[in-house]
């Protein structure tokens, strides 16, 4: 195998694909358990996970919300581990799951702040471009969500009603 300038093989090495809109290319994330089993000293059973699950989205929680109250709070690392199933799934299920899928909603809800902010601060040019990166990737998640079926296909990003979803 060829070697860089470091001594490493190429072999082993991986290529990640850079940001879309920056020019990182990291790769550090958190790892999830090896043991996809619950742990043994959690003496939860499904049942109280769900209904945990469902009382936090009730309250208006977003599923990555509920996974760090659980996580941090009650002590259950992987919902999945615990339950057999997502918590997304779960809300799914119970009929809570979000109108807007999570990674879009904090896009729009970004483009909505930096509107805001453009409003108050007309010079910023900064800004009216950090707002072009940021709604070109709302259109682009919202052009995959139509196509896996998880929007409806005549749903629209309107700089003018995006605050209305957000709300």
């Amino acid at each position: 195998a060829t070697r860089g300038r470091t001594g490493s093989s190429l072999q082993h090495r991986q290529f990640t694909m850079g940001r879309m809109h920056s020019k990182g290319k990291g790769i550090s994330r958190s790892s999830k358990p090896y043991r996809r089993s619950a742990p043994s000293w959690l003496k939860v059973s499904s049942g109280e996970v769900v209904d945990q699950i469902t009382k936090m989205a009730k309250k208006g929680l977003t599923p990555s919300q509920i996974g760090v109250t659980l996580r941090d709070s009650h002590g259950i690392s992987q919902v999945k581990s615990v339950t057999g199933s997502k918590i997304l799934r779960i809300l799914k299920a119970q009929g809570l799951n979000p109108t807007v899928p999570e990674d879009l909603y904090c896009l729009i809800k970004k483009a909505v702040a930096v509107r805001k902010h453009l409003e108050r601060n007309r010079k910023d040019c900064d800004s009216k471009f950090r707002l072009i990166l940021i709604e070109s990737r709302v259109h682009r998640l919202g052009r995959y969500y139509k196509k896996a079926g998880k929007l409806a296909p005549n749903w629209k990003y309107e700089s003018a009603t995006a605050s209305a979803i957000v709300q």
